[in-house]
């Protein structure tokens, strides 16, 4: 039996360069200290991390000979919300909802309720399947979690 590649270092995008293989994961499964993959040539992996991370779309993780395998966003449901940003960004981040923010649209993970009060606050929401890339944490890392009030 062959053992599996290890990947225990990671190299954030823009910090790496070279060919690599790829994994392509949904915002979830991109939170991780220790996992199996697989990626899109097939190669069986073990992510062996210090600590748990966020892998953000772009970052390599180096297996222990070297090989780089590149991170993905994957595709994922999505609502697409158009209309006062400011205004919806506000209230999304007020319950502590990632969001991804673009010039003319704000991105956040399908939510039936978060869909109902952005729809009385007079947004357009549309449903959507893209990659979900939100905004770090406000100190530059980290990802937002729901705290109990």
């Amino acid at each position: 039996m062959t053992e599996l590649p290890i990947a225990q270092t990671l190299h954030r995008k823009g910090h790496w360069q070279g060919p690599a293989d790829w994994v392509r994961l949904d915002y979830e499964a991109r939170f991780l200290r220790r996992k199996r993959l697989e990626t899109g040539g097939g190669m069986p992996l073990l992510v062996d991390l210090a600590q748990t991370v966020s892998l953000d779309h772009g970052d390599a993780l180096e297996l222990s000979d070297g090989r780089l395998v590149e991170v993905i966003a994957a595709p994922e449901p999505l609502l697409e919300v158009r209309g006062d940003l400011p205004r919806l960004a506000w209230h999304i981040g007020n319950r502590h909802t990632p969001c991804q923010i673009e010039a003319d649209r704000l991105l956040i993970q399908a939510d039936h309720v978060l869909r109902e009060m952005l729809e009385r606050l007079g947004a357009e929401i549309a449903a959507v399947e893209a990659p979900f890339t939100p905004e770090r944490g406000a100190y530059g890392h980290g990802r937002t979690h729901a705290h109990a009030h």
